[in-house]
Order: structure tokens, then C-alpha cells, then sequence
């Protein structure tokens, strides 16, 4: 897989280019803002959600430019949903990709001013006329993102895994969670590239089918993460949801059958691009990517 790690990396660094634009440094009083802005965006990650668009979007000859947008756009969102998870009421984590969280580098209050900036300057990008020319496709782009981040996507999933702390959940209730707070996110970026391709309703139903098979399998390799991973590699801490008694894939089903399961769905993904023959090659690549990462 080392051409396609290659073709992942540039896809990375062409985004880090994108945020670093639209986060510039100043001395104004809010300065520190911004700051804490592009140390949460700008401090590494392998990208996999921008990658999503950028893939989906040259399925359909979109330009580049716009492309990227949407892909930065949906990464601040991301990105955003990292700086708040970590925080001291949510999973009170010190760590992230190897560095001390944005609470921790800055304090609480600005962690979540900058997690805050984050998810409305993703709606500035999209809506901002150099994303797309067509008005449609904007609002199109926005209602997407708003519904997969929202209190029936990401957000709702994230009070999902709340409650699950005090609560037996079952493979059923655990793949509704997942599917909410990683899932979505996940198919947003796929739907992403078919909205602004202006994409027939055959080729957004085969994408949204392998994103929704895809999110779950990469749920499940990072909860084998979790319980196998080390946590230099990782870049988090590990082993944190056996402490905190949570039930997961992993929990339920043990190793083996977790593995098994996370193949078994990124197979499923790949197949629901048949449609998009050899030009779908990067997120077939993408799909086995998933399941066999160690970080």
C-alpha cells in the first residue's frame, strides 16, 4: 500500500495548505483564537474524511479548488468535534496525535471558543461563493453538513456515548452511536464530492452505501485501536473504554470477530463502487486502508 500512503500524504498536505489560508496569524486581543484554531487543525492527521471529498469529487470532474474547500471545510468540523471530545467534561483526554489537547496547551475556555470557531467558519467556507458558483449547490453542501454534525449526527451520537457510560448498550444500540457520531461525518464526505459534481441519485446512493459501510468498519478498527494499540503510535491514550466499563464492538463481539467484522465491511464498501469502474480505485484503496491501520 505505499503508493497509496503516498497518494494520502499529498492529499494531507494539500489540505494543510487550504487551512493554513484560512486561519492567518494576527496581534489582535483574539489572537490567541486563532491560535488555538490552527494548532487543533494544523498539527498533523491522516486526513481520511478530506481525502473522501477530494476522491468523490474527482469522480466527477470537480475542480480542484472547489473540492478542497469542502474537504477543509468538513475537517474543521472535524477537527472541532476533537477539541470539544477532549475536553474535561466530555472524555478528559491529555493527548491527541502525540500532543497535549488544545485544553491543555491553551486552557478550557479557549478550547472551546476555538472548537466553536471551527464549526461556524466551516459554514462561512461553504456558503462563501468560491466554493461553487451555483447557490444550490452551496445550500445543498451546508444542509448536508449541518444534518450530519447536528443533534442527529455527530452530536447526537457524541450524547450517545455519554450515556452509554451508565448504560449496558448492545451491538444494535452500539452501531446506531457509531453510526451517528463517526458515520455520518464519514458519508457527509462522500456526499460532499457528489453534490458538487451535481451527481445523478444512482452515483450519491452508491457513495452514501459505502460510506456508511466504511464508517462502521473504521469505528470498529479504532476500537481495536483502543484495545490493542500502543499508545506512542496511536497518539492517544488507549485502553480507555475497558476502564471506563463502556461496551464496543470489541467488548461484545471479542477480538477476532471484531477483525473479521471490520474486514467483512470494508469489502462491502468497495463493492458499492462498482458503478465508478477503475476511477473509484483511491477509496477502494481507502476502504482497506481502514481496517489495517495501526494509528
Amino acid at each position: 500500500m505505499p503508493d497509496f500512503k503516498k497518494l494520502l500524504m499529498e492529499n494531507a498536505e494539500a489540505v494543510n495548505e487550504a487551512l493554513d489560508k484560512f486561519f492567518p496569524m494576527h496581534d489582535d486581543p483574539e489572537g490567541q483564537l486563532i491560535e488555538a484554531m490552527r494548532y487543533s487543525t494544523l498539527d498533523g492527521g491522516k486526513r481520511i474524511r478530506p481525502f473522501m471529498v477530494m476522491a468523490s469529487a474527482g469522480l466527477f470532474n470537480v475542480r480542484q479548488s472547489s473540492a478542497l474547500r469542502a474537504a477543509a471545510a468538513i475537517e474543521m468540523v472535524h477537527c472541532y468535534s476533537l477539541v470539544h471530545d477532549d475536553l474535561p467534561a466530555m472524555d478528559d483526554d491529555e493527548l491527541r496525535r502525540g500532543q497535549p489537547t488544545c485544553h491543555i496547551k491553551f486552557n478550557e475556555a479557549t478550547a472551546i471558543l476555538a472548537g466553536d470557531a471551527l464549526l461556524t467558519k466551516a459554514f462561512e467556507v461553504l456558503s462563501d461563493e468560491a466554493t461553487h458558483d451555483d447557490p444550490k449547490v452551496r445550500a445543498d453542501l451546508v444542509l448536508a453538513l449541518a444534518r450530519a454534525a447536528g443533534a442527529e449526527g455527530m452530536v447526537g451520537g457524541q450524547m450517545l456515548d455519554l450515556v452509554a457510560e451508565h448504560h449496558t448498550l448492545m451491538i444494535p444500540e452500539i452501531t446506531r452511536l457509531q453510526r451517528m457520531k463517526t458515520g455520518m461525518l464519514i458519508a457527509v464526505s462522500c456526499e460532499a464530492g457528489a453534490i458538487l459534481g451535481k451527481a445523478t441519485e444512482g452515483a450519491r446512493h452508491a457513495l452514501h452505501a459505502f460510506a456508511h459501510d466504511l464508517g462502521l468498519a473504521f469505528q470498529i478498527a479504532d476500537d481495536l485501536l483502543d484495545v490493542e494499540g500502543d499508545e506512542n503510535t496511536v497518539g492517544k491514550k488507549t485502553g480507555k473504554d475497558i476502564a471506563a466499563g463502556k461496551k464496543t464492538f470489541v467488548t461484545l463481539l471479542g477480538i477476532e470477530r471484531a477483525r473479521e467484522q471490520a474486514q467483512m465491511l470494508a469489502d462491502q464498501a468497495a463493492d458499492h463502487l462498482e458503478v465508478f469502474a477503475e476511477k473509484a480505485d483511491s477509496l477502494r484503496q481507502l476502504a482497506d486502508f481502514v481496517v489495517k491501520r495501526r494509528n
